[in-house]
């Protein structure tokens, strides 16, 4: 019996309860491009501590679980021929790159940008920290610049792999 290798982000993704039908749900355009609100929603309800005190805390209660339900709003679409559901499809190949290799053009860029997105974090945890908006601004444009390239990469790497069946299925193009 073949067992399925696992990445961390595909154990992430487990977390999260990705079944097939809320990673169909999720390669709409409306919950790729509203999920990219996660972040700055996390950093306006951490921010709002000085405007509301103790409240805050629910706005970061919700804004997290914006992330968990963004997935499951909206309903599947009947066409996937853009660019928001083939990084969605794109994702999908990534996190299962263990049991179906990737070509070997597209294995580095994908950790870079990840790693660019963490080099963001240190930036917004200090601007909010002595709440500076300039300094939690720049770490935040780093943090969603680099999201942004990472989905366009994930496009590339659909792309490429679209060809097996076990991908290509997810595809539905306009006839």
């Amino acid at each position: 019996m073949n067992k399925k290798k696992h990445t961390f982000e595909s154990k992430i993704a487990g977390w999260f309860k990705m079944s097939e039908d809320v990673w169909m749900k999720h390669a709409n355009p409306w919950s790729v491009y509203t999920r990219f609100t996660a972040l700055p929603f996390i950093v306006l309800a951490i921010w709002s501590r000085t405007w509301v005190g103790v409240w805050s805390w629910a706005f970061i209660v919700l804004s997290l679980l914006w992330i968990w339900f963004n997935p499951r709003l909206f309903g599947r679409i009947r066409y996937t021929d853009n660019w928001a559901s083939r990084g969605v499809f794109g994702e999908r190949v990534w996190l299962n790159r263990k049991n179906v290799p990737i070509p070997e053009h597209h294995r580095l860029m994908p950790t870079i940008l990840n790693s660019a997105q963490v080099c963001g974090l240190p930036f917004i945890i200090w601007g909010l920290w002595i709440l500076n908006f300039w300094i939690m601004f720049v770490g935040l444009i780093i943090m969603m610049g680099a999201k942004i390239w990472y989905v366009d990469r994930m496009v590339c790497i659909y792309e490429d792999m679209k060809h097996i069946p076990e991908y290509g299925k997810w595809e539905c193009k306009k006839t």
